[in-house]
């Protein structure tokens, strides 16, 4: 509990921990808040906070879920991260090595998306008030010239562009939580999007629609958007990608990877003429190189999403109702 009093504990934490982690000039400063400069003044703000159990999993952990969580809402709507603060309610007992493994994933993944982590809190309560650790960030990016993401701007004959395979963080999150042995190459698809998205809006600066599939999955984030843009969506079966190790996974446990959370994936909603540039330069990267379309937008069954299964049917893709998984971010 003395790491939280603000005492001489405390300093020991920020100085033998924090700052060797997170140092960048205008941390180093240490004042209650951080001066930015900005060179527009259009800017876009995000906040999220993480309790993802467990806290450590295949290919990550809860700090790197923080860092790529945030700088990834911001590239969603359009804009370059460039800070980030970070809080965390520490309890009372958290092994010191854990929580120096978890800044130095945080300073990775932010040194691999350009960011400084540039401000924060620490709060140590007692045992058995938080479970090991929980985190919050914020943060302020620049948004780039001449791009309006929203999600009215959906319309039909737009084509939905997925970065990636789906369902692989919820897997390996359910598989450390109960212990069950997966294959190495499911591991959380955890990373930061801004470098691809950057690229993205510069081949097709009018791109409709960013979202990032993280809880409620793709269901979700489709069924809001149809919603919202009073459009319909439709999906083919056979073009969304799902890992076969991922696939076997939901049949055995009863889920639909369309309803999985995703921490390292995107969909995009794109003009037919821009389709394959922005798949090209998708494919350009580490994290889009699996990038496919996978359903379009249609001016029916407004409000709703619907898949077309192998065998040529329909089905509709409601809003889930509640987590499949809670805890996985």
């Amino acid at each position: 509990m003395a790491h939280g009093s603000g005492g001489q504990a405390g300093h020991e934490l920020m100085e033998k921990i924090l700052l060797p982690a997170f140092d960048n000039p205008i941390l180093r400063e240490m004042h209650d808040g951080a001066k930015l400069d900005l060179s527009t003044n259009k800017i876009a703000f995000t906040t999220d906070s993480y309790v993802v159990k467990p806290l450590f999993f295949a290919g990550g952990n809860i700090g790197k879920l923080a860092i790529c969580g945030t700088v990834n809402d911001l590239a969603m709507t359009g804009a370059i991260a460039k800070y980030i603060s970070v809080g965390m309610i520490i309890e009372e007992g958290f092994p010191l090595k854990d929580l120096q493994e978890i800044v130095n994933t945080m300073r990775k993944a932010a040194d691999e998306a350009g960011v400084y982590i540039v401000t924060g809190d620490t709060k140590v309560v007692n045992k058995g008030c938080a479970d090991g650790i929980f985190i919050n960030t914020a943060g302020v990016g620049e948004r780039i010239k001449g791009v309006e993401i929203s999600p009215l701007k959906a319309k039909a004959g737009q084509n939905i562009i997925v970065s990636g395979y789906l369902g692989d963080h919820s897997a390996t999150i359910m598989a450390s939580r109960h212990n069950l042995e997966l294959p190495n190459v499911i591991k959380t698809d955890c990373a930061p999007l801004n470098h691809m998205v950057k690229e993205m809006l510069t081949v097709a600066p009018n791109i409709a629609v960013l979202r990032d599939p993280t809880r409620g999955g793709v269901a979700a984030v489709l069924n809001e958007i149809a919603q919202q843009a009073q459009v319909g969506i439709l999906l083919e079966e056979d073009s969304i990608p799902v890992r076969e190790e991922v696939q076997g996974f939901c049949d055995i446990l009863g889920f639909d990877p369309l309803y999985l959370a995703n921490e390292g994936k995107l969909l995009a909603f794109v003009d037919q003429e821009d389709t394959e540039k922005v798949l090209a330069t998708m494919h350009k990267f580490e994290y889009g190189k699996n990038a496919k379309v996978i359903g379009k937008v249609i001016d029916k069954a407004i409000g709703e999403v619907g898949l077309r299964t192998a065998i040529g049917g329909i089905r509709i893709v409601d809003m889930p109702q509640g987590e499949q998984i809670p805890r996985i971010c």
